[in-house]
């Protein structure tokens, strides 16, 4: 039984890292937006109705949930990498700073397509029960539902690392800069503020980028804005909300 021991140590540095990660920006922003700073950014808050405490820990609860499936799905790299059946993580390092942030930078924007077509998958009513219905139950969301899910969206969302890390070369600091980067935009992005800088006529500007409306239109009308970090997506198949621009001006006049 002593080869199991190190996949335990790895499933418990993993999920406490996760855990923390996600405790720390969930409630972070919560406290920064919906306490310390709910006057001066009334005007950019994007609904009125605020969400019930019990909301809130449920939400939590599922989150802390979904976070032990990803460091459980993610034993998958752990295991191939130690077995010598991935060899990405040394390949990469030798390929130099530069391919380590062109990695970053391609993983982001591999996951987004990953996020943006699992996403409208789980959203076909034949699945949408079974596995996305726990997220929508968020009509109106909170810092706290970035990851409410149920079993199988966990176990979806966490399929991408292993598939990334198996195929293309990347170190693991990359990985753990990526997920850094998913858990900033997943609880901003459900935070119910505008948090996102507007042009003088009220445009996003940065329009390539999902603004906190963008997201919180999807809750609000779940058959559009199914993109995760970049709006192209929704623009190339026509799954972008017909309101998003006046509901983001709106969000920050």
């Amino acid at each position: 039984m002593s080869f199991l021991l190190p996949f335990a140590d790895n499933w418990l540095r993993a999920t406490f890292t996760d855990i923390s990660r996600y405790v720390i920006f969930a409630v972070g922003v919560w406290l920064a937006l919906w306490v310390v700073l709910a006057v001066p950014l009334a005007g950019r808050k994007i609904r009125e109705v605020r969400p019930p405490p019990r909301q809130l820990l449920t939400e939590f609860a599922c989150s802390i949930r979904s976070i032990m499936i990803f460091s459980t799905i993610g034993l998958l790299s752990f295991g191939l990498f130690h077995a010598g059946l991935m060899p990405g993580p040394y390949i990469a390092r030798d390929l130099g700073p530069v391919w380590f942030w062109t990695s970053l930078m391609l993983m982001i924007v591999a996951h987004d397509a990953w996020f943006y077509w699992t996403h409208r998958l789980i959203h076909d009513r034949r699945l949408f029960r079974t596995f996305h219905r726990r997220h929508h139950r968020s009509n109106s969301p909170s810092p706290f539902t970035a990851y409410s899910f149920d079993l199988g969206e966990a176990a979806i969302n966490a399929l991408f690392v292993p598939l990334w890390m198996l195929i293309v070369p990347t170190q693991w600091p990359v990985a753990g800069l990526f997920m850094l980067h998913q858990v900033v935009r997943n609880t901003l992005g459900h935070s119910g503020y505008e948090l996102f800088p507007a042009t003088r006529d009220g445009r996003p500007l940065l329009p390539w980028l999902t603004t906190v409306t963008h997201h919180d239109l999807h809750h609000a009308q779940a058959g559009w804005n199914y993109g995760l970090y970049f709006t192209w997506w929704d623009r190339m198949m026509g799954t972008e909300n017909p309101l998003y621009l006046e509901r983001f001006a709106q969000a920050v006049r």
